[in-house]
């Protein structure tokens, strides 16, 4: 496959930096120990919409879920170029603490990414990332240790089985500005350019010998659909450092609201080894 597969445009990476500057909200709220229930964070304007992540937890206060919703109205409006309202950087609410996540970053792609053959599609990125937004905006190729921390993958065990760095370069040589290095399933026979049928895909990602990112990409057709689905994640053996991490991946719509929904579900307690 073509190394340049997680390319984004310039501008996508200028407005990721913009966004994690203006755009980031803090977490609404604080959990009472021993409480459940489900906790937003601030909304974001998004197409004619908003977007808010939110965090479920059970009656003993851990997390179960955390997640993305995008209004009825999000998927209408959008910009049909890249632009900075087309990314977003939307910390989790205060109740997501427990888990390994710390905020997620939304990009709208009105023109698809590279490589067009296979994600041409508009769609949404949906980066759930492990690290905080001061270390995704310091991946930049002006930093002195760019290529050397992109090439420093993480122990296999660490990262979801059967995910690697694609054909085509080093990961060095595929890294994304702000965002870090991507990794696809290798086992998955579908992926081949002029017979892939793009709808949604979990993509996963490093940084510096770190597993970094949960990356669901989601086509705007496919969510109009209004589709269902409830998939298992790919685990990695080992874990980094203790939190709660997901086990599967859910897209849905709110029948009472109208929101989309994608989440990921799940979460269970890790240790790090």
């Amino acid at each position: 496959m073509d190394g340049r597969r997680f390319l984004r445009r310039m501008g996508l990476v200028a407005a990721a930096c913009t966004a994690a500057a203006v755009l980031s909200g803090c977490g609404g709220g604080t959990a009472q120990a021993g409480s459940g229930g489900t906790f937003f964070g601030p909304s974001q304007p998004l197409g004619n919409g908003t977007a808010k992540t939110y965090a479920v937890l059970d009656g003993s206060g851990n997390p179960t879920e955390i997640g993305l919703r995008l209004s009825p109205g999000a998927l209408d409006g959008l910009p049909t170029t890249t632009t900075p309202a087309g990314t977003l950087m939307l910390d989790l609410p205060d109740q997501a603490s427990a888990t390994a996540f710390d905020h997620v970053m939304l990009n709208w792609n009105p023109q698809g990414h590279d490589p067009v053959p296979l994600f041409g599609k508009p769609h949404f990125d949906f980066h759930f990332d492990m690290v905080d937004m001061a270390t995704i905006e310091g991946i930049q190729p002006t930093a002195p240790d760019y290529a050397a921390a992109a090439d420093r993958l993480p122990e296999a065990r660490y990262v979801p089985q059967g995910y690697a760095v694609p054909p085509g370069g080093t990961a060095a040589q595929q890294a994304v500005p702000g965002m870090g290095v991507h990794l696809v399933d290798s086992t998955d026979s579908s992926l081949v350019p002029g017979s892939y049928d793009f709808t949604q895909i979990i993509i996963n990602g490093t940084w510096d010998g770190r597993y970094t990112f949960v990356e669901p990409m989601v086509t705007r057709d496919w969510l109009l659909t209004k589709p269902t689905l409830e998939q298992p994640l790919k685990l990695p053996e080992a874990y980094q450092k203790n939190g709660y991490y997901p086990t599967d991946y859910v897209v849905r719509v709110d029948d009472r609201t109208g929101d989309h929904v994608v989440a990921l579900t799940g979460m269970t307690m890790r240790q790090a080894s």
